[in-house]
């Protein structure tokens, strides 16, 4: 006689269930279509991708929120002791001060998301917008000799820039904005020379899409004769690179607009703040060979596992490899 397990069941967390349906609402969209044309609109020029983090190598924004936060919730702890209001007061302003540049930088970021991401990235941008409101309502309740009426708006305003962290945290961690959607490729490419197809099969000027170990690569061969290949999905956001359109040897994602730099990944326009992993490459008997360029910190790349024949090649000013039409 068999004896049967019961296995405890299991709910979705209901906050969990109350983001899913906000991610679907679409109720919300005509105020961020709106707001998304004017942030695109604002005359930022090179300074978007100074915004956006490019320098920093990902988002300033998470960076920039850890003032304001943590200025008011050290105001929050004074006023528990109720021991030091002056220094409380400080502290909010000093919050209130931040929270301008932590909102620009979030709001360019904003305006580059997904249609879900866009819903939640709203939420939480309005209880951000809430709790800034309420900590200008507690700083002029301080300065005004209200003391007890600043504190209780500064723990109301605390509360509302929680709730609103929360909802940056399911934007990174769940729906993975702001994330290096690349990363994982060179923990997927086996280190070998990969056969991807013939010469003839990769037109001059034109990106054309092939898999290397399951992993989507975007393959330009110019009209000299060079041949480079990044990882296809955009480090920003998964976009198709070999959708999108080559110029100036680089190629432009079709989705957001990053701009990388064909040679080696580097991302040279934004909304991107990871460059893409880049593929070295050589033909054997007309045959595309690639294998991945793996940083090693010394002379900046190492060479793939493989025959260790080693392909005839011209060296770009970038120091990749760059294929020609010659067999060995």
């Amino acid at each position: 006689m068999s004896v049967r397990r019961r296995h405890p069941r299991t709910r979705e967390n209901r906050v969990l269930r109350l983001l899913a349906r906000l991610e679907r609402e679409p109720r919300q969209d005509p105020v961020i279509d709106g707001l998304r044309a004017g942030i695109r609109s604002l005359p930022l020029g090179r300074g978007r991708d100074l915004l956006h983090g490019m320098w920093l190598g990902h988002p300033v924004h998470p960076l920039l929120v850890q003032v304001p936060i943590g200025s008011w919730l050290s105001a929050a702890v004074l006023d528990v002791t109720k021991g030091r209001p002056r220094e409380a007061g400080l502290l909010v302003g000093v919050g209130l001060a931040a929270a301008g540049p932590a909102a620009l930088t979030g709001a360019v970021d904003w305006a580059e998301l997904q249609r879900p991401q866009l819903r939640v990235g709203l939420v939480h941008a309005v209880s951000n917008t809430v709790a800034v409101g309420l900590y200008t309502a507690s700083l002029v309740c301080r300065l005004t000799g209200r003391t007890r009426a600043g504190r209780t708006l500064g723990f109301l305003g605390l509360a509302a820039v929680g709730s609103g962290g929360m909802l940056g945290g399911h934007l990174a961690y769940r729906q993975a904005a702001g994330v290096n959607h690349a990363e994982a490729v060179p923990h997927v490419v086996t280190d070998r020379w990969h056969r991807i197809g013939a010469v003839d099969e990769f037109p001059p000027g034109r990106p054309v899409r092939r898999r290397v170990d399951d992993v989507p690569v975007v393959v330009v061969r110019e009209t000299d004769g060079s041949i480079h290949a990044l990882a296809d999905r955009c480090s920003h956001l998964a976009g198709p690179l070999s959708e999108g359109t080559v110029s100036d040897g680089c190629v432009r994602c079709p989705w957001h607009g990053s701009v990388f730099r064909l040679s080696d990944g580097l991302n040279v326009r934004g909304p991107a703040v990871a460059p893409q992993p880049a593929f070295d490459a050589r033909v054997t008997d007309g045959q595309v060979e690639l294998p991945l360029v793996r940083h090693d910190g010394q002379d900046g790349r190492e060479q793939p596992a493989g025959d260790g024949r080693e392909p005839d090649r011209h060296r770009n000013e970038a120091g990749r490899g760059s294929a020609h039409g010659h067999t060995h």
